[in-house]
């Protein structure tokens, strides 16, 4: 009932507990209590700090460090600390930019046309290029090889991640050329 000076005053605390909140600031509760947690890993760096994305009904509430992940033990960098403003900021581009061929003017694509483009115009290419076998010393070798493709991987992705990207890209498509950033 107490203003809470004068509750300090009355109980000779130190004003770090219960008698300097107010009956408002006991009300409060963090806007992640009642949240679903999504565990993920930072998209800004090769570091691959872990992340807790809290969501509720379809919509990003914070994003924390993961004190259980082994690399950053619950802490984020300016950038990683940052990344709720990358999810939720009102100038986030939410559509793919496209301009067509010898076209002067962008237009607005979703993202599930342009990831069919981008699959499409891959399986054209291999279909065109794809070379089965080689002629050495008037003789045919097995080739097995796309040349027109290429892979970069981002910097995020582990040993083990580049180990399957770089069979299934050379295996299934015949890529020869792959190239990352791992530093994981």
């Amino acid at each position: 009932m107490f203003w809470p000076l004068l509750r300090q005053i009355i109980t000779l605390s130190d004003g770090t507990g219960a008698e300097a909140m107010s009956d408002a600031t006991r009300s409060l509760r963090p806007r992640n209590e009642d949240a679903d947690v999504a565990r993920s890993v930072c998209p800004y760096c090769g570091v691959g700090c872990g992340q807790l994305i809290f969501h509720r009904q379809g919509r990003v509430i914070s994003v924390e460090g993961d004190p259980e992940s082994p690399i950053s033990e619950g802490r984020l960098c300016p950038k990683g600390a940052a990344t709720y403003e990358l999810l939720t900021h009102s100038a986030r581009a939410t559509r793919v930019g496209y301009r067509a061929p010898r076209s002067q003017a962008w237009t607005d694509l979703a993202l599930e046309t342009a990831m069919d483009m981008v699959a499409d115009r891959v399986w054209a290419s291999r279909e065109r290029h794809f070379q089965e076998e080689a002629r050495i010393d008037r003789r045919s070798v097995p080739l097995m090889q796309c040349r027109s493709i290429a892979h970069l991987g981002g910097a995020t992705l582990d040993n083990e991640e580049n180990y399957l990207i770089k069979k299934l890209f050379t295996g299934g498509l015949g890529m020869v050329a792959l190239s990352n950033q791992a530093r994981i």
